[in-house]
């Protein structure tokens, strides 16, 4: 297996992940769930956006790099989705002026992050487990 393999998956994994992470905050945003749970987040469905989350999701998931949790995949992808969560939570979204955690944008804010990144996570997870195969279950 070599290293240009893998990192194409984990890359590739983390995009396709940054890919359903986007639509399924655009979508809950305009299906009103988010209102519903006090969130105010609306994001707009635009390229910039989109391009934006999709590279820096392959970015993050080079994390699946790492020689941990090879054998648990869902395990590796919801921890490896902490770190992108963190730095939204902590930077991004104070950087916005929604303070530490998004709470200007409702007080779940925290636990929509985290739970549509953990769904990220497991699927970059799974992807790179198919694209490198034995190698990294």
């Amino acid at each position: 297996m070599t290293i240009i393999r893998k990192i194409s998956g984990a890359f590739t994994g983390g995009a396709i992940g940054g890919l359903a992470d986007s639509i399924n905050i655009w979508v809950l945003s305009q299906a009103g769930i988010t209102s519903l749970l006090g969130v105010s987040m609306k994001p707009e469905f635009t390229a910039p956006w989109l391009y934006q989350r999709m590279v820096w999701g392959g970015i993050w998931m080079l994390l699946l790099l790492l020689p941990f949790w090879q054998q648990k995949t869902i395990w590796r992808g919801c921890v490896f989705s902490l770190l992108p969560s963190a730095m939204m939570l902590f930077v991004v979204l104070p950087g916005m002026g929604k303070g530490v955690l998004g709470l200007g944008f409702g007080a779940l804010t925290p636990a929509v992050v985290i739970g549509l990144n953990f769904i990220y996570g497991i699927i970059a997870a799974f992807w790179y487990k198919a694209v490198v195969g034995r190698e990294a279950s």
